[in-house]
């Protein structure tokens, strides 16, 4: 039977006779990004055990398992708020909140009127998970430091489950938190589990107490687990962080996973590229592709450009981004390495409003064209659409958000950087 308040918090409690794993109608992989793998699921049965039988974690919220044999009366609250969430009673059987973020739960279990259980969350010391889908790079930078704030706040022991090519840039910086592979994550570990992702669909806030578009992509996060959402960049180690060239150069990348995002003025990069040259320095392309494209529309390394393209491993990105003088991108992976790295970040983008990134005061965005539809909710994004332009598509004004990014734009953002000088006048 499902109960819910007026509140509409809802609460799911069901008698079984066979124990199942429950699960919300809405799960969290059909919400997150569909070329993300799903996250580990919650363990079969909860993690933590009392003397009467019955179990209760926090891993997919809060969750109470009551074992036959006595009349049980189950209220769950939140501690912050002040208020009840949901009180039943049942004779058997699963109760399970409908919110799947961090809430400073309150636990309280009566057994035949007797209070049985008194239990506030309490992660010090506990083994808690916090999962990060795959398949993305700067979503995982911008989201990583808010699980170590998590961890800090609570002095739990951390385990972070992300993309193994992703964990080189951060296991040695954070010796106190364990990383993972989502295939190693063993979820009948830990005492409490959090999922980060982009939960477009999530109209109830089940997995997200605010809609990610509103509070920007990395900050949302921090509303999930409960901490500052103050951005924060996380700290990197290299296991080479010499020079890689001793002349002054600058990283630029030209590529994302949609023409949206792209920087689709017509000959900007050549003219960018062949300005920077100018000014002696090298313009090096760490793009992992050189061509990118979809159907007869396909992105090239710029003319001009050095070529270091190709599968290398991101500490070596990493490490190039460390030593140039700054770098040029887009609202994609490898601007959030650059800024990762404390390398200052021109980002040109109009797909994304200024508050989906992080601060950088070198940020290029015309708002004279149409812009941030990456924000309107009344246009879910298509991940499957590479030449999406929701209100545009098909039309001459079709990603005019970029296109209207002009040369001059982007060199006066070039000037701003501190370590640029020249004498041109724009």
């Amino acid at each position: 039977m499902k109960h819910e308040l007026e509140q509409k918090l809802a609460i799911t409690s069901e008698k079984t006779e066979n124990v199942e794993n429950p699960t919300s109608a809405t799960t969290p992989e059909a919400l997150v990004e569909p070329q993300n793998p799903p996250f580990v699921n919650a363990p079969e049965k909860p993690t933590q055990t009392h003397e009467s039988g019955v179990r209760f974690d926090f891993n997919d919220g809060c969750r109470v398992l009551l074992p036959k044999g006595a009349q049980w009366r189950v209220r769950i609250s939140d501690i912050d708020t002040g208020n009840i969430l949901f009180e039943t009673q049942m004779l058997e059987g699963w109760v399970n909140s409908s919110k799947r973020y961090f809430i400073n739960f309150k636990l309280e279990v009566w057994k035949n009127d007797q209070l049985i259980i008194n239990h506030d969350y309490a992660a010090k010391n506990q083994k808690v998970l916090v999962q990060l889908p795959i398949g993305t790079l700067g979503d995982t930078i911008g989201w990583f430091p808010y699980a170590v704030k998590f961890q800090q706040q609570h002095s739990c022991q951390l385990s972070c489950a992300m993309a193994a090519h992703i964990i080189p840039l951060f296991k040695n910086a954070y010796p106190e938190i364990e990383f993972l592979t989502h295939e190693q994550v063993k979820s009948e570990h830990y005492y409490a589990t959090y999922r980060i992702g982009l939960f477009f669909a999530d109209k109830e806030m089940i997995f997200q107490p605010c809609d990610f578009r509103l509070v920007g992509l990395h900050r949302t996060a921090g509303y999930i687990l409960g901490v500052d959402p103050t951005e924060q960049a996380p700290k990197v180690t290299l296991d080479d962080d010499t020079r890689p060239i001793p002349e002054k150069y600058v990283c630029i990348a030209v590529q994302s996973t949609t023409q949206a995002k792209y920087w689709n003025h017509p000959t900007g990069w050549r003219e960018i590229v062949s300005y920077l040259t100018d000014q002696g320095y090298r313009v090096i392309c760490i793009d992992q592709k050189p061509t990118h494209g979809f159907g007869l529309v396909w992105n090239h390394l710029p003319y001009g450009a050095e070529d270091q393209t190709g599968d290398r491993s991101l500490q070596e990105r990493a490490r190039w981004l460390k030593h140039a003088d700054f770098f040029i991108g887009l609202s994609s992976g490898l601007s959030w390495l650059a800024w990762a790295m404390q390398t200052p970040v021109v980002l040109i983008s109009g797909f994304t409003h200024p508050s989906n990134e992080f601060s950088t005061p070198y940020r290029v965005i015309n708002y004279h064209a149409c812009n941030s539809c990456w924000h309107d909710v009344n246009h879910p994004f298509d991940h499957k659409d590479f030449l999406w332009c929701p209100k545009h598509k098909d039309t001459p004004r079709q990603f005019e958000c970029t296109r209207l990014i002009t040369v001059s734009a982007v060199k006066a953002a070039i000037h701003k950087v501190p370590r640029f000088t020249t004498t041109d006048v724009i």
